[in-house]
Formats: C-alpha cells, sequence, structure tokens
C-alpha cells in the first residue's frame, strides 16, 4: 500500500468521480487512482470538500472569459453543481434510512437483550431462592444431626449403665460360684450328717447361678441391640449429611454459572448502548462538508473558467 500520494492526484481523482455522477468517497477515489492509503485520501478528500465548497462559492478567481462563453459555462456550471448537490442529498437521504433502519435494528436487539436480561435475571432470582431453600433444608438437617447426637449420647450413656450394670452381675456370678464351692465344699465334709440340707442348698445355688445367668444373658442382648440401633443411627446421619452437603454445594454452583451469564449480558447490552451515539456521530462527520452552496457572486465567470483550466 503506497503512502503519500500527492494531493493533485487525490483531487484529480476525485474530480472524475463527480463527473460521473458518483459521490466521492474515500473508497471510490483510491479504486480510481489504484493506490494511496485510507487515511491519506480521506484526508486529502477532505480538503477536496473544502476547496470545492470554495469553488461554489465563487472564492477562487479565473481569468476573464467572454460574456457568451461565461454565461454558457456557467449555465453548465450551475446544472453541475445542481446535480452534483442533488446526488449528495440522495446519498444523505440514503444514509439516514440506513441509520434510522439500523437504529430500528438496535432497538429490536436492545428487546431482545433486555428480555434475556429479565430471564437470567428471573433465572438468578429461583437459583438464590433454591440456595436459601437448600441452606434452611441444611439447618434443618444440622438440627436434626445435633437431635441424634444428643441420642447418641444418651444411648452411650445407657450402654455405659448396662456395661456397669453387667460387670456387677458377673461379680455377682463370681461371687456365687466361690460360694457355691464353698457350700459343695461344706457339703462334702457333712455329706453323711447333712445331705438333705446339701442338695436343698444345692438346689438354691443352682437357680441362683441360673438367673445370674439368664440376667446375664439379657442384658448382653440389650447391649447387642443398642450397639446395632446406634450404628445405624450413625449411618442415617452421616448420609443425611452428605445429601445435605451436595445439595448444598449444587445450589451454590448453580447460583455462581446464573451470576456469570447475567454479568455477560449485562456487558453486552452496555456495548450496544453506544452504538446508536457512535453511528450519529459518524452521520454527522459525513454530512457536514455537503452542504448546499450559495448562489454564485458576479465573479463566479471567472471561478468556471479557472475549475475548467484545473
Amino acid at each position: 500500500m503506497a503512502v503519500g500520494v500527492p494531493e493533485t492526484e487525490v483531487f484529480a481523482a476525485a474530480d472524475r468521480v463527480l463527473a460521473r455522477g458518483e459521490r466521492p468517497t474515500t473508497e471510490r477515489v483510491r479504486a480510481e487512482l489504484g493506490r494511496g492509503s485510507p487515511a491519506r485520501v480521506g484526508q486529502l478528500l477532505e480538503q477536496w470538500w473544502d476547496r470545492l465548497a470554495k469553488r461554489l462559492a465563487g472564492e477562487t478567481q479565473l481569468p476573464e472569459l467572454p460574456p457568451a462563453v461565461a454565461e454558457a459555462f456557467k449555465a453548465v456550471w450551475v446544472s453541475a453543481t445542481e446535480h452534483g448537490t442533488e446526488l449528495a442529498q440522495a446519498a444523505v437521504a440514503q444514509a439516514k434510512g440506513e441509520l434510522a433502519q439500523e437504529q430500528a435494528h438496535l432497538a429490536e436487539e436492545r428487546t431482545e437483550w433486555q428480555r434475556i436480561l429479565d430471564t437470567a435475571q428471573a433465572a438468578r432470582s429461583a437459583a438464590e431462592a433454591a440456595v436459601r431453600t437448600a441452606e434452611a433444608r441444611l439447618g434443618d438437617l444440622q438440627r436434626l444431626v445435633d437431635q441424634q447426637a444428643a441420642q447418641l449420647a444418651e444411648m452411650t450413656t445407657q450402654r455405659e449403665a448396662l456395661t456397669g450394670r453387667c460387670a456387677q452381675l458377673e461379680g455377682a456370678l463370681t461371687a456365687a460360684q466361690t460360694a457355691l464351692a464353698e457350700q459343695r465344699q461344706l457339703a462334702a465334709q457333712e455329706r453323711e450328717t447333712l445331705q438333705q440340707h446339701v442338695r436343698s442348698t444345692e438346689d438354691r445355688a443352682h437357680a441362683e447361678v441360673d438367673r445370674a445367668r439368664e440376667e446375664t444373658k439379657a442384658i448382653r442382648r440389650e447391649r447387642e441391640a443398642a450397639d446395632r440401633e446406634h450404628a445405624n443411627a450413625q449411618r442415617s446421619w452421616h448420609q443425611d449429611l452428605n445429601t445435605a452437603n451436595a445439595a448444598a454445594a449444587e445450589a451454590q454452583r448453580e447460583a455462581a454459572r446464573e451470576q456469570a451469564r447475567a454479568l455477560a449480558l449485562e456487558q453486552q447490552l452496555a456495548k450496544l448502548a453506544d452504538l446508536p451515539s457512535t453511528l450519529e456521530a459518524t452521520l454527522s462527520r459525513t454530512r457536514a462538508p455537503r452542504a448546499r452552496p450559495a448562489k454564485p457572486r458576479a465573479a463566479s465567470r471567472r471561478t468556471a473558467s479557472k475549475a475548467k483550466s484545473d
């Protein structure tokens, strides 16, 4: 891409484009030249528009022409300027129409994005409500866990009491067995004379032993049942706690995703909000140099002659 194209070539190319009945733009002038950077051509094209306005206003001095030639050239020049003005006005009208269509399209897109944002905000509110529900559920589960922990502590106390009772019964059983041994020894010594008394004593001792054994078995069964119930309560508590933690984590992740979506939509909507003002500024810059010139003054004949020589 060439840089530093002479201004005379740019001005001549713009004149050729205007002579064809087209509005000189940066792209059309570059296409006419076949070279030139957009920045350089655009800057020189603005100068060309300024000089064109001066040429149309008759500010450029031209050499004297014969009256008939000057009148004929003036008529041709006025016709050409009017045609150029009409083309410029048509281009402005077309640009206004395109801008209006673009603004309508942007308004539709803004409405759609607003609807999407409202939907996202509603989803976010629903997610926050779900989080609050999960937190309330977690609180209920925590209270249930506390109750079960209290029950577990109570059952542990009962188990310790039963264990102590079992130890007492085992001590009683040991004492009974010791007494039985002593009674057997006495019975052996007095077998001859106290046989009946020994049998009676033995019967009573066996009965006490049986009762002690039955009580011991019952206590052991109660202790085993208490152990099983304790284990079941612990498993249930762990399951409920894991379920509550999983639900709370899922609700928090869902809330984070909805918040990220809502933030992205708000950023996109903020970008779209600046687009109409940018388009309006662009249209203002495009219209500024194309104002309808004033009617040529007495020196227009010299201006037309100078423009023809250029």
